[in-house]
């Protein structure tokens, strides 16, 4: 791991972010990027005869480079070195453009969450990263003074699209030193018994050079709901979860559940997109 990217809108929750980046980029030796991303229609104001950046747009950046100022001197970031980007994208476009063109490794970015009619109509911030980003990306719901990873859960229905998550999942598990909880969650509407659904993980991690990891089948009512009542049961670190990245019709009516457990877990999530 060399390269991590902090999306941040200068607020609590991505400073949040920040620290959790800056304490891994202290352990493993890496760059942070830092990226604010500004309102693409500041430009649209602007004559478009002009060699000139509009003054709004001016006025943002300005602004943003003086709040970067702040952050970077904050003690937590003493050593590390870090670049600063300003950007006119939306936030989700930027954040795959520019781990694309930097090689990013690993996106670390903060979040509150989002319910009710916001989550319905908007989404939150993280869900639509995570929805379009190609590379892993850990999100911080909260203030960890204390962020390490030892145990690492890591749900799944085992069927064969989700094998490349699962072997990013286990480069990150060696870099950090942690042991990975396979989990699969059995519903009423979704059931396997214990012995199939062992054999079916066994089949699924045999080619995978990893053995730092324990099997474990749990009953729920939801999937969703069996991932975040067995991690919190097992005292989890981080939750690791695959990603189909859908979009637009076929999210709306068929939701994702990386995407809900991103919104509601309290417990740092991270996701690996198939």
């Amino acid at each position: 791991m060399k390269k991590i990217l902090v999306p941040t809108d200068f607020s609590k929750e991505a400073e949040n972010a920040i620290k959790v980046a800056a304490k891994l980029a202290k352990e493993h030796n890496c760059e942070l990027i830092l990226l604010h991303l500004l309102d693409e229609q500041l430009y649209s104001y602007s004559d478009s005869s002009s060699t000139h950046e509009p003054p709004e747009a001016m006025f943002y950046m300005h602004l943003a480079h003086k709040r970067f100022e702040n952050t970077i001197d904050k003690d937590y970031l003493k050593g590390i070195t870090i670049h600063e980007m300003i950007d006119f994208k939306d936030v989700e476009i930027g954040v795959m453009e520019i781990s694309k063109k930097q090689n990013i490794d690993l996106v670390v970015m903060g979040s509150h969450g989002a319910t009710g009619f916001k989550e319905l109509f908007i989404g939150s911030t993280a869900e639509k990263v995570v929805r379009h980003s190609d590379v892993p990306v850990l999100v911080i719901k909260n203030d960890q003074p204390n962020f390490h990873i030892d145990d690492f859960v890591f749900a799944s229905d085992f069927n064969e699209d989700n094998k490349e998550a699962y072997k990013q999942a286990t480069k990150l598990a060696k870099t950090f030193g942690a042991k990975i909880h396979l989990l699969t969650v059995n519903t009423i509407d979704n059931f396997s018994n214990t012995a199939s659904a062992k054999a079916r993980i066994l089949d699924f991690v045999k080619d995978v050079d990893f053995n730092n990891y324990t099997i474990n089948i749990y009953n729920d009512e939801t999937p969703e709901k069996g991932i975040l009542n067995f991690s919190k049961i097992m005292g989890a670190d981080i939750i690791g979860i695959s990603t189909h990245g859908r979009q637009g019709l076929s999210h709306f009516f068929n939701g994702s559940l990386s995407e809900d457990i991103v919104n509601h877990a309290q417990k740092p999530v991270i996701t690996f997109k198939i």
